[in-house]
């Protein structure tokens, strides 16, 4: 109710500052109005996903050392955004990850490449946080294996295409921060509790995880999950760690982040406010993860959910006294309603972008749109033109940057109309797919969505920014490149066929053995932004390069 209250009074509320309601900038980044707190709570409550809270916590209890792998990669990867992506993309983008490529590459074949490769990295992401939300309502309601699970994500599918349409990135915004702050305060009490239980001592807090895993020292130990199998388990270990580590800086969702703060420096200090609650986030999800192995014990999270993502509340349960009692029920409680406002805080955000990318990427692109929206700039332009050299002021009565034409707003009202309708066939597909994917770990789900996003689209954002000859054909092979690899990849792979708990396991057509494309997907994404720029007969422009560098690193001229 409450999330539904603010969406409300964001998709009705005036905007501060006195903007344009129905306008892209409002929808798409909130008018640009947050603050470097607000925003980098925001982002924080957009990172930490059900993936982070029930599935990290999962693999800790199911694999103790390897499950860490998780958390460590999802944390280290803010530096990399922090270092290379932040600043550049608020001083070069507008709204989406191909606003930033258009500055000096043609516009229709890059927006197109980048808007599908956008709405699949956003679908896949999208399809982890709606398992998650089905996993814990189904166990709450006692009910893993029959119809909660469905209606689970269906009620959330519902919601998520609810808050885009009605409420924007404003909404979208508060809806994260307040998630964020639930999230951390319900982590903080269990992993207090945890503590508690073992009187504060650590050392023994991991020595009865080790006792209560079946695995003895090994569980502490490198090699659990991904240090047997031969040669394959070890690539699989590299090419996930670099899949966590690289995915960041390419996930739609968080790259729109850096525009709803109002210059670059807002930005980078948003990454470091993210950086501070994501980093006590993981430390958390830690103990809470080595305490269900210690209390529960690895047998029963893996009875009760072979993929480890009713971990928490089954630790919730053990916390509060047991599953027949009061306190147990009040903490498994908690547990249930901080998830169930972690997931709807993320795909709200995650639906957010994949609209986006439809409406101001694809839609944008298409032949008769692009032509009536060049005769509508020529027509703004000329008619700006004429009133400056009368003396008066632009349409509209802002002046300047504020002002916007007629023909402006119609623009830009289509294109919020298309994104709202964008957000009901996204959240459409999500569902769909979510229902067969019940048995995969979130955690999992969520590292494939970061191996795509690591190669189709950090490639060709690091070659668009620090790359001088750089050019169309190699920045739309990058992306195609980057992402039918991945995806390729991940259908030839145990995952999908071939393996107990694949997505189809009564059939084999497993011809990759790595359960991650990332060692493979990503240098090949890179290996074709390289080879379509050089075999490209376009002359990169050296100018409007120029001027992108200015921008990205001054932000002079930035929206």
């Amino acid at each position: 109710m409450a999330t539904l209250a603010i969406t409300c009074w964001a998709g009705t509320g005036r905007r501060v500052g006195g903007g344009r309601r129905g306008s892209s900038e409002e929808f798409f980044a909130g008018g640009r109005l947050f603050s470097p707190l607000e925003n980098g709570f925001a982002i924080a409550g957009d990172h930490m996903s059900a993936a982070s809270f029930l599935g990290v916590s999962g693999l800790v209890a199911l694999y103790g050392y390897d499950g860490m792998l998780y958390a460590v990669g999802f944390l280290a990867a803010w530096l990399v955004v922090l270092f290379f992506v932040a600043e550049p993309v608020r001083n070069c983008g507008r709204f989406t990850l191909a606003d930033v490529l258009v500055a000096r590459l043609r516009e229709r074949p890059v927006r197109i490449a980048l808007g599908a490769s956008s709405v699949t990295v956003s679908v896949l992401y999208l399809v982890a946080q709606l398992v998650g939300a089905g996993s814990v309502v189904a166990l709450l309601l006692g009910d893993p294996g029959g119809a909660a699970y469905t209606w689970t994500v269906l009620g959330v599918g519902g919601l998520m295409v609810c808050y885009v349409a009605c409420g924007g990135m404003r909404a979208t915004t508060w809806i994260q921060i307040v998630k964020a702050v639930l999230l951390l305060g319900g982590a903080f009490t269990l992993s207090v509790l945890v503590l508690l239980r073992f009187g504060g001592d650590l050392a023994d807090l991991l020595t009865s995880a080790a006792e209560h895993s079946g695995r003895g020292a090994d569980f502490l130990s490198p090699g659990l999950q991904y240090g047997r199998g031969g040669w394959a388990a070890k690539f699989d270990f590299v090419s996930l760690g670099l899949a966590l580590l690289l995915g960041t800086a390419g996930l739609p969702h968080i790259l729109a982040r850096f525009s709803t703060v109002p210059t670059a420096r807002a930005a980078r200090r948003s990454v470091v406010w993210s950086t501070v609650l994501i980093g006590g986030f993981y430390l958390m999800a830690l103990v809470l993860g080595i305490g269900a192995a210690a209390l529960v014990g690895t047998d029963a999270v893996r009875r009760s959910s072979p993929a480890g993502n009713t971990a928490v509340p089954l630790l919730s349960f053990e916390l509060g006294g047991g599953a027949g009692t009061t306190g147990g029920a009040v903490l498994f409680a908690l547990v249930a309603a901080v998830t169930f406002a972690t997931v709807l805080a993320v795909v709200a955000g995650v639906t957010l972008a994949a609209s986006a990318a439809v409406a101001h990427d694809l839609y944008e692109s298409s032949a008769g749109r692009r032509r009536q929206g060049k005769a509508g700039r020529l027509q703004a332009l000329k008619r700006g033109t004429d009133r400056r050299a009368r003396g008066q002021k632009p349409e509209g009565g802002q002046g300047g940057q504020g002002g916007q034409s007629s023909q402006g707003g119609q623009d830009d009202r289509s294109e919020v109309a298309v994104a709202r309708r964008a957000a009901l066939v996204v959240g459409a597909l999500a569902v769909g797919l979510s229902l067969p994917a019940r048995e995969l770990n979130v955690a999992f789900l969520v590292g494939l969505a970061f191996a795509v996003a690591a190669s189709a689209h950090l490639p060709v954002l690091l070659y668009a920014l620090f790359r001088r000859r750089f050019t169309t054909r190699g920045a739309v092979r990058a992306v195609y490149g980057g992402l039918l690899s991945s995806m390729v990849l991940v259908a030839l792979s145990p995952v999908v066929s071939g393996a107990p708990r694949a997505l189809f396991p009564g059939v084999d057509f497993a011809c990759f053995p790595l359960e991650n494309p990332g060692i493979v997907s990503i240098p090949f994404g890179f290996l074709c932004g390289w080879l379509g720029t050089l075999r490209s007969r376009e002359r990169p422009d050296e100018g409007r390069y120029a001027e992108t560098e200015v921008r990205s690193l001054t932000g002079a001229g930035a929206v």
